[in-house]
């Protein structure tokens, strides 16, 4: 007899359904995997089986046949373990068939039976969802992941023996339910705020215009202006997320295997800040087995590029298209896939190589030097940035406060403001 378990596989942030199917048959015994798979699925064999007799699980001495479908999908990564085992299972009839229907099963085997967390547990859990299978069977770690879907039961489990024993009892699966349903954190970071920037008035302006309308902003100023200070306070002015922008960004770095699998659902807007020797591969995404880049785990946040001159041009370059459509589409040979990039791109640089200019009794840059530093950005990555604020000159010492600074909170509410009139 055939049995069916159902999971995913993960293209881009968006999952596909994959049916793993076990029959269990006369012949030599034999442990043969088909359906086009990965050097990571094709290894699962040696973990399956292992783990399964770690577990206490004898199979008889027959042919095992398991066939990971569609048979044209290339299936990679390591969440195919613990489906491959309870097909298995359930074609030896040491799982009740009926308990694997309306279910999705993720996790990877140890080989002493453990279930071992995964990356991209909610994308995989969703895609069930979308396909009308609204439970979600993943390991212990993942399942507050996994729970940050409202419509999905999530079950999470620490052993494939443990599993077993809960599809045999299904209102012990119950109990294990209540166990895993988190609420989401609450946590915020209180350590950044605008009440710490004295002066400098007319930057705040533009940080609170380019917040209220998601504008794309470039400081230029002299080095210790605060320009890197007022970035990192960006997103404390943000509005929060929506439910909808949370989970596409926790989706992003659970893909990405950022996910702190404690906290559950991200909440704060991402504030990404790459050093300037970075690649084009690197900033954009990809590699052999494509994963999102820096644009793309900026997401619905901010992306601050600090020196921006001294990034190399090829790699400034590549944000061209994403800045304009908003994603960023990667192909290779083996497929193409598409990741969002709808960030806000803030950038700060000197307005010399030295930083002194226009101050010439501290600048020793000649004109050509200033030109030729300033050229290093093209023109239609300028065209992008839709403000451009020079900061400025630092005035060192005791600031004299003669009225109280406006904190992050209070700029945000003004920013809300705005965009309800908007």
């Amino acid at each position: 007899m055939v049995a069916k378990v159902y999971t995913g596989t993960t293209n881009g942030i968006e999952g596909i359904l994959v049916c793993v199917e076990a029959d269990i048959s006369d012949g030599l015994p034999s442990f043969d995997m088909v359906g086009y798979l990965g050097a990571e699925v094709k290894e699962a064999r040696e973990r399956v089986r292992t783990a399964l007799k770690n577990s206490g699980f004898r199979l008889p001495p027959s042919h095992i046949t398991v066939n990971l479908s569609p048979a044209d999908l290339r299936k990679q990564g390591n969440y195919f373990d613990l489906p491959i085992a309870l097909s298995v299972l359930a074609a030896a009839g040491f799982v009740r068939m009926d308990e694997l229907e309306n279910k999705i099963f993720i996790g990877e085997l140890g080989l002493d039976g453990k279930i071992r967390p995964v990356n991209g547990t909610l994308v995989l859990a969703e895609c069930g969802q979308k396909a009308g299978i609204k439970k979600a069977v993943v390991p212990k770690e993942n399942a507050r992941e996994a729970a940050c879907l409202q419509e999905t039961v999530v079950y999470g489990t620490k052993t494939l023996k443990e599993i077993v024993e809960l599809l045999n009892n299904p209102d012990r699966l119950e109990e294990n339910r209540q166990a895993v349903l988190y609420e989401t954190s609450d946590k915020e970071d209180d350590s950044l705020d605008y009440d710490e920037l004295y002066g400098q008035e007319r930057m705040k302006r533009a940080a609170m215009v380019a917040s209220a309308g998601f504008h794309n902003l470039l400081y230029i100023g002299q080095p210790g202006s605060g320009k890197s200070m007022s970035a990192k306070r960006i997103p404390t002015i943000m509005p929060e997320m929506t439910y909808k922008e949370q989970l596409e960004v926790t989706k992003i770095y659970s893909v990405a295997g950022l996910l702190d699998y404690k906290e559950g659902l991200i909440k704060k807007r991402p504030f990404r800040s790459p050093h300037h020797t970075i690649s084009a591969t690197a900033l954009a995404g990809g590699g052999r087995f494509p994963k999102p880049g820096e644009i793309s785990l900026a997401h619905h946040g901010v992306l601050f590029l600090d020196e921006l001159a001294e990034f190399k041009r090829d790699t400034l370059e590549i944000m061209r298209q994403p800045l304009e459509d908003g994603k960023v589409t990667i192909s290779r040979v083996n497929g193409s896939c598409s990741y969002p990039a709808e960030f806000m791109l803030v950038a700060a640089m000197n307005p010399c190589p030295c930083g002194n200019y226009p101050d010439m009794q501290k600048c020793r840059c000649t004109p050509l030097q200033v030109q030729n530093y300033l050229a290093r950005l093209s023109e239609p990555l300028l065209d992008r940035m839709d403000l451009c604020v020079e900061m400025e000159k630092a005035v060192f010492g005791l600031p004299e406060i003669k009225e109280k600074v406006e904190n992050s909170e209070q700029i945000r509410s003004r920013i809300l403001a705005a965009r309800e009139r908007q």
